[in-house]
């Protein structure tokens, strides 16, 4: 019998789906749960459990509800469940099933590859939060573009600030999802890391909600030669660059609302002891700007024939001549500002 540890629960992983690597994203999953005071919780692709049951154990959630296909993972289940002295419901349904047959307060999708194939019943499933993860990063963010587009019904682009890319094209499917009947979504957190997209939801019911929502998808027009982008309510790309005259390429649609909850995250920091790894993670998305996307500063410096100084220095710079600037946890060099290239060029000429 080969036992392990994570978090507060000793469970068995013979006979399911086990991922140690997936440990951090448990981790800030339960201290956003936790901090949210969600009281139903369902997970919906459990394998081993390990993710609910923590929920349960941790985050103190009183009502949760662990899923699985496998009838030989939801066994494992009930005996990790027994192991821990954990109180839960175990199902052995096809999660798109029970997600159209039930609601439930907070709906997590955590599945082996893309989550598209669960969104619109999850979407009608979600009451108040909808979380999900997506570790298909090479469709989201713009590798297998043909794959990308068939999943999330958008153009992807390999761009220097793919990572938020595609984020953003995960939130954008999940808006139109939840807006189809007639939902709306509030991202508290969003955060890629490692080889997965991770996205926390708030979720309202109303038409008018959901339109407004609707209204903060858009487009990207990206330039291949100099990396800058214009942010696009349309998808009317000119196909010239503004800033070089480069030939530019259009992703989307896509989410250009914004991605983090400051109070929400600073809420979850606060109430749960994290690793350092999760602390650091959390503080960086807390103190992101609302500005989407980011610029490389090494590749800049490259293209300019500079050596790279301090990107705290270039931020400075910006903050001095009225921008927003700050770091991003998407990018350790990324440099996420409301100012335009020429701007950005100009502030690590003079930093």
């Amino acid at each position: 019998m080969n036992l392990i540890t994570e978090g507060a629960v000793t469970f068995e992983t013979e006979g399911a789906f086990y991922n140690p690597r997936m440990a951090l994203n448990r981790d800030i999953n339960v201290a956003m749960t936790r901090s949210l005071g969600i009281s139903q919780y369902l997970d919906a692709l459990a394998a081993s459990g390990i993710r609910g049951m923590r929920v349960a154990k941790e985050a103190e959630v009183g009502e949760v509800s662990l899923n699985d296909i496998s009838p030989e993972a939801c066994r494992l289940m009930e005996k990790n469940l027994d192991r821990n002295s954990i109180s839960a419901t175990v199902t052995c349904r096809n999660a798109n099933v029970l997600l159209h047959e039930r609601h439930f307060q907070a709906v997590d999708l955590d599945p082996f590859g893309s989550p598209s194939s669960y969104l619109p019943a999850a979407s009608r499933s979600a009451l108040e939060y909808l979380f999900v993860t997506a570790t298909d990063t090479a469709p989201l963010c713009g590798a297998h573009l043909m794959s990308g587009i068939r999943k999330y019904l958008a153009t992807p682009l390999r761009t220097p600030y793919h990572r938020e890319m595609g984020a953003r094209i995960l939130l954008g499917l999940a808006a139109r999802e939840l807006a189809r009947l007639d939902k709306s979504m509030k991202p508290l957190l969003t955060h890629v890391t490692d080889h997965y997209v991770r996205i926390y939801l708030k979720v309202d019911k109303g038409a008018k909600l959901a339109d407004r929502c609707l209204q903060k998808l858009g487009y990207v027009e990206h330039c291949s030669v100099c990396g800058s982008f214009t942010l696009l309510n349309e998808a009317k790309a000119s196909g010239v660059c503004s800033h070089c005259s480069g030939k530019t390429s259009l992703a989307g649609p896509l989410w250009l609302g914004k991605v983090q909850d400051g109070p929400a995250i600073n809420k979850a920091l606060s109430t749960s002891n994290l690793s350092r790894r999760a602390e650091k993670i959390l503080t960086a998305c807390s103190g992101e700007i609302d500005a989407p996307m980011y610029y490389d500063h090494h590749s800049i410096c490259e293209r300019l024939s500079l050596t790279p100084g301090r990107i705290d220095l270039v931020l400075e710079r910006l903050i001095s001549r009225g921008f927003q600037a700050s770091r991003t946890h998407f990018y350790g060099l990324g440099i996420k500002t409301d100012a335009n290239m020429e701007d950005v060029e100009e502030a690590i000429r003079k930093s």
